[in-house]
């Protein structure tokens, strides 16, 4: 570990803080329906979509018509966007030629933009046309990032609304999401990246003669437009196989660092639109607060484990301490242009939020550097987490917390002046809980079946690693993997596209029924027994929680896993 490692670190983390008022502010006037800067360019047209699409804005609707509404809009999206698939072959640009794409890949690709997963099992240059690539692929990074966030705000005005029967309107709420906060970054962005070297055309792709006179096809296409908002929207789908690795994604160390700001960007300004919400911003402080402990703790996890280094190749007689001329560490599947910490740091922003891109081969790190991005998965993508997902799992969370503190003192739990009864209690554990059913139920499974057995590219605990990671990435929605894993089968297409159906909307379900049941109820006022949630004590309190609930839920599996792994690198002790 270095002083320019922690000191980029530092750097990337201030940055997301000086962020998060400013974003967040204009993001709550945006869904307040206020007047903002944009307002003069995008309110004309926002009226147009209405009309055409017969939206009253005016309209609330109560959480069944929201969730249906949702779910509705969501499966016309899966279903065109398999139909695409299957009829690339004969759709306009496609100067490559790509076939159609086979049932079961289809159904997965199609599973996993719609749920803003972008869990990739085939090699997009030579898979995708470019209207796919564009109409398809890059459409769903939009919406599905924008339903993500519409449902946050959901659940945010259920904690600031009382005596209501509605809870905003979906239609009103992902129109505004795509038009005034999505598009605008994303095009300005994209406008950057282009100038730092990131291709963004519609050409055939080159075919070069090396130097050794062999023939070399280079592959090239819109790319800019589709990795700011895989980025911006926490999809994470690379244009290329090598995701954020490929030079043409990201060119450089400058598109590096924006592209991590780009993750944590809305969903950490998010939390401060709760707090704007809600009427307190020390409550959405205070949100941060637990996602960003837990983050620092991640990445610091991480870079220690990636800087210490394989110590069978250091008994090699290997120099892997760092230098001027060298990285040190466990540069394995790294790339030499980002490094031990930024390859460190980027692994666990992706990983925290539900982004899934990489820079660097996740199968190539430590045991403990590789159990980082997998426990940040199944704490349940809630360190700044997907677009609006993170702060709804969060907020989820929150609510078994208040519980917990009201058993200890005897007193029906209070958050932000809503009883947290029965019902709210009941929901948020089914949210919760259904994760690990997923997780662990669909990775016993695959190690058990011939067709899951035959996946993992190694054997022993990190061959159970790559089987874990997967249905890890799938369920929580991030879409990275450790890629020894060989995933495009019939059997971990379909298991691995139900997991990903599983994690988003066996979810929201229930948590945009807690916020219909909320946004019912009167505030009460605070009293003297009130348990005050905008400071270090609650902080804690959910930390805590967040850390036995996942430690009791997932410890055995990765004891089978990594933990396993790191004590055989390491001769059986732990260092």
């Amino acid at each position: 570990m270095t002083f320019n490692g922690w000191f980029q670190i530092a750097l990337f983390s201030a940055v997301i803080v000086l962020l998060a008022r400013p974003l967040g502010g204009y993001m709550t006037r945006v869904f307040a329906g206020e007047r903002t800067f944009l307002s003069p360019v995008l309110r004309p047209l926002e009226r147009v979509l209405y009309r055409l699409s017969g939206v009253n804005e005016r309209t609330d609707q109560n959480w069944v018509t929201y969730a249906v509404a949702m779910l509705l809009f969501n499966l016309a999206g899966f279903l065109l966007l398999y139909a695409m698939q299957r009829f690339q072959a004969v759709l306009p640009f496609n100067p490559a030629g790509q076939s159609a794409v086979e049932e079961g890949l289809a159904f997965n690709t199609a599973m996993s933009f719609t749920t803003n997963t972008n869990w990739q099992s085939y090699v997009p240059e030579t898979t995708m046309s470019y209207l796919v690539q564009m109409a398809g692929l890059t459409v769903h990074n939009f919406v599905s990032a924008a339903t993500g966030v519409a449902l946050a705000i959901a659940l945010i005005r259920g904690f600031a609304r009382r005596s209501a029967s509605g809870i905003g309107n979906f239609w009103v709420d992902l129109t505004r999401c795509t038009l005034y906060v999505l598009m605008p970054i994303s095009v300005v962005v994209a406008l950057f990246f282009v100038w730092q070297g990131m291709p963004q055309n519609l050409s055939a792709y080159t075919e070069a003669t090396t130097l050794e006179g062999a023939k070399q096809v280079i592959a090239q296409g819109p790319v800019a437009s589709q990795e700011v908002i895989k980025m911006l929207g926490t999809n994470g789908g690379g244009f290329f196989n090598a995701n954020s690795a490929h030079p043409f994604e990201n060119p450089n160390a400058i598109t590096n660092f924006v592209q991590m700001v780009l993750i944590f960007a809305i969903g950490a300004a998010l939390t401060n639109v709760f707090g704007r919400m809600v009427g307190d911003q020390r409550q959405g402080w205070a949100v941060l607060a637990v996602m960003g402990f837990l983050f620092l703790g991640g990445v610091a996890t991480a870079y220690w484990a990636e800087s210490a280094g394989n110590p069978e190749i250091a008994a090699l007689g290997v120099d892997t301490a760092p230098s001027a001329l060298q990285a040190g560490g466990n540069m394995e599947g790294k790339e030499t242009r980002f490094g031990i910490a930024d390859t460190a740091l980027f692994v666990t922003v992706t990983t925290d939020a539900s982004c899934g891109a990489v820079n660097a081969m996740h199968d190539s790190l430590t045991p403990l550097g590789g159990l980082v991005p997998m426990f940040n998965m199944q704490l349940g993508e809630i360190i700044v987490g997907g677009v609006g997902a993170g702060l709804y799992g969060m907020l989820l969370f929150a609510i078994i917390s208040v519980f917990v503190a009201g058993l200890m003192v005897g007193r029906t739990p209070e958050y932000l002046g809503k009883k947290i009864e029965a019902k709210e209690v009941k929901m948020a554990m089914l949210a919760i809980l259904i994760l690990p059913l997923s997780i662990l139920g669909f990775s016993a499974i695959a190690t058990v079946v011939d067709a899951g057995l035959a996946g993992p590219a190694n054997a022993g605990p990190h061959g159970f690693s790559e089987i874990l990671y997967a249905y890890t990435s799938g369920t929580a929605n991030n879409g990275s993997a450790f890629a020894g894993l060989s995933a495009n089968t019939l059997f971990y297409n379909t298991t691995i596209g139900f997991a990903m159906f599983i994690g988003r909307f066996l979810m929201i379900v229930p948590m945009v029924a807690i916020a219909g049941s909320l946004a019912a109820k009167k505030i009460v006022p605070a009293s003297g027994g009130t348990f005050p949630t905008n400071g270090p004590l609650f902080v804690g309190l959910v930390i805590g929680v967040i850390l036995i609930v996942g430690g009791l839920t997932y410890f055995p599996a990765l004891a089978l896993g990594p933990f396993v792994e790191h004590f055989a690198m390491n001769g059986g002790t732990l260092f």
